[in-house]
C-alpha cells in the first residue's frame, strides 16, 4: 500500500512539474501518433511545435477580437516548419497547371442564371467522405475523382467512391507522375481513353505507386470529356458550382495559415493566384458573417481544417488562385 502511494505521489509530482506547453506537447503527440527517430529530433520538432503553438494562440486571440475571420489549430503538420510543409506535404503535387487551354461556356449565359445564395453539394448527396492522400503527392487524383464522383451521382443517382490509386498507378503516359504530382485534366484524359475508372472498393488506395491493375469489369464511373473554366473568373466558377456540382480547382496552399487552418473563412492576402501547388474540390459556396466563401474539400483527412474542409475567401480577386485552373468532367 505504501508503495502504491509512493508511485502515485511521484507521478503527481512529475505532472505538476510539467509546464502547460509540455502537457500540450505530450497530448498532441499522442493524438497524432507522433514518433521520432532520436532525442535530437524530438527536441528539434518540439521547438518548431512550440513556435507554431504560440503563433496559433496569438492568431486566435486576434480572431476573438475580430481581426481575423478564421482560426488556426495544432493539426498533424504543427511540428513542421512552413518550408518543410511545402516540401513534404505539397511537394510537386500539381504539375504544369499553366499548360491547360481554358474553354468557355459558349452555351450558357451568365446573365440569365439566378444563382442561389448558398450551395453545399453534401446536402444533395454529391460528395463522398473526406479522404487522406497521406505521404503521397496525389492531390490531383483526389480532386479529379471528387468532381467525377459528383458528376456520376448527378447522372445516375449513385454515389460511388472512385479509385485514386488507379490514377496514381496508370496515368503516367498522360503527363501525371504518381506520388510526385499530376494534373486533374490529365486524369480526365486518361479516364476517357481507358474507358472508365474503377471503384475505390475494387482498387483501394495505398499511398504509394504500384503496377497498374485497372480492371474494366469493376468500373465505377466513366468520363466522356471535360470542361476548363475561363482562367481567373470566380463568376464562371460560381456558375459551374451552382449548375453542375463539385468542381476541381488548383490553389496556392503554401502559407503557414493554410498549413494550420482550423475554421472560419480563410483570408490570406499573400496568396498567389499563379503559383498553384495543391489540387482540391470546390463543393459549394455561401456567405458567413458577411464574408463570401468557397466551400472546399481537401484530401488530408478529417483532422485537418474544419473536419477536412476549408472555407476559402470568395470574390477577393481570385484569392489563392481558386479560379485559375478550374475544370470538371462530362459524363
Amino acid at each position: 500500500m505504501k508503495f502504491v502511494i509512493l508511485v502515485v505521489t511521484v507521478a503527481l509530482a512529475n505532472a505538476l512539474s510539467l509546464s502547460i506547453e509540455d502537457l500540450e506537447w505530450i497530448a498532441w503527440k499522442k493524438k497524432f501518433g507522433k514518433l521520432y527517430s532520436s532525442l535530437k529530433e524530438v527536441d528539434y520538432r518540439k521547438e518548431i511545435w512550440l513556435t507554431n503553438w504560440k503563433t496559433v494562440i496569438v492568431h486566435n486571440m486576434l480572431a476573438d477580437q475580430g481581426l481575423y475571420n478564421y482560426r488556426l489549430g495544432m493539426n498533424a503538420f504543427a511540428d513542421l516548419k512552413n518550408e518543410e510543409y511545402k516540401k513534404l506535404v505539397l511537394g510537386n503535387c500539381l504539375r504544369n497547371t499553366n499548360s491547360t487551354k481554358h474553354a468557355t461556356f459558349h452555351s450558357l449565359s451568365f446573365n440569365n442564371i439566378d444563382f442561389p445564395d448558398r450551395v453545399d453539394w453534401r446536402d444533395k448527396g454529391y460528395v463522398t467522405p473526406v479522404k487522406n492522400q497521406e505521404n503521397c503527392g496525389s492531390c490531383w487524383a483526389f480532386s479529379a475523382t471528387g468532381s467525377l464522383e459528383g458528376q456520376h451521382f448527378r447522372n445516375t443517382g449513385n454515389l460511388v467512391s472512385l479509385s485514386e490509386q488507379q490514377l496514381v498507378d496508370c496515368s503516367g503516359d498522360y503527363g501525371n507522375y504518381g506520388c510526385d504530382g499530376g494534373l486533374m485534366d490529365n486524369a480526365f484524359r486518361y479516364i476517357i481513353t481507358s474507358g472508365g475508372i474503377d471503384s475505390e472498393e475494387s482498387y483501394p488506395y495505398t499511398a504509394k505507386e504500384g503496377l497498374c491493375s485497372f480492371n474494366p469489369e469493376t468500373i465505377g464511373a466513366v468520363c466522356n470529356g471535360y470542361i476548363d473554366l475561363p482562367k481567373g473568373s470566380e463568376a464562371y466558377l460560381q456558375m459551374a458550382v451552382a449548375d453542375n456540382g463539385p468542381i476541381s480547382v488548383a490553389i496556392d496552399a503554401g502559407h503557414l495559415s493554410f498549413q494550420l487552418y482550423s475554421s472560419g473563412v480563410y483570408d490570406e492576402p499573400l496568396c498567389s493566384s499563379e503559383e498553384l501547388n495543391h489540387g482540391v474540390l470546390v463543393i459549394g459556396y455561401g456567405t458567413l458573417h458577411g464574408n463570401d466563401y468557397w466551400l472546399v474539400k481537401n484530401s488530408w483527412g478529417t483532422d485537418w481544417g474544419d473536419e477536412g474542409f476549408i472555407y476559402m475567401s470568395r470574390n477577393k480577386n481570385n484569392q489563392c488562385g481558386i479560379a485559375s485552373a478550374a475544370s470538371f468532367p462530362v459524363v
